[in-house]
């Protein structure tokens, strides 16, 4: 996560990204609520997930973000997909981790 908020520090095009993936959860969840009829919840406006759109926090959040609408709106969402493919694929819903061997 700290290697990923560094990298939206340096690099200005993957922080534009992110902030379009903030922007994107933000109207997704809009949209969500007005189908189902949902009250406003102000207490959240402008918060999305997982630190967006300045930070890295929860890498969980911005996983989900990316398997919810797919590769290539959320960089880090990504990203993290990226980093977790030899143990854990969307196709197979199972997590062998290894420190349960430890």
């Amino acid at each position: 996560m700290y290697e990923m908020t560094d990298a939206l520090a340096d690099d200005t095009e993957l922080a534009s990204r992110y902030t379009l993936a903030h922007e994107n959860y933000l109207a997704e969840r809009e949209r969500i609520r007005l189908i189902s009829g949902t009250d406003e919840v102000p207490e959240i406006e402008n918060i999305s997930a997982g630190g967006m759109p300045t930070r890295v926090k929860c890498l969980h959040a911005v996983i989900g973000h990316t398997l919810a609408v797919g590769r290539g709106i959320n960089p880090m969402g990504d990203w993290g997909l990226d980093e977790i493919t030899d143990w854990w694929t969307p196709q197979v819903c199972a997590c062998e981790p290894s420190w349960r061997d430890a």
